[in-house]
């Protein structure tokens, strides 16, 4: 009698911790897609994707070379767009 029940608190012991960790598995299987604007390592620590946007600049293309650049660093000759004054001020341009 005494192996019958040493037998099956052995396997309720082996299926309990199977479970475990098939939960604990899951669980961050779900963490790890649920939440993708979690910091990651590429990222700065604490800043959310929305917050990642909200720092995004518009990129302008250079009407002589064609390169996109930030509009911050925008130069203005003729009504058009330019990457940098040398571009600007090329004749032609």
């Amino acid at each position: 009698m005494s192996r019958i029940i040493f037998w099956l608190a052995l396997v309720f012991l082996v299926i309990f911790a199977i479970r475990s960790k098939i939960r604990e598995a899951q669980k961050r299987h779900q963490q790890q897609f649920r939440d993708p604007q979690q910091p990651a390592a590429g990222r700065g620590a604490g800043q959310s994707a929305a917050e990642a946007r909200a720092e995004a600049e518009t990129m302008l293309q250079c009407a002589h070379c064609g390169i996109f650049y930030p509009a911050s660093e925008t130069v203005q000759a003729r009504g058009r767009d330019y990457c940098s004054a040398a571009h600007a001020t090329l004749p032609g341009a």
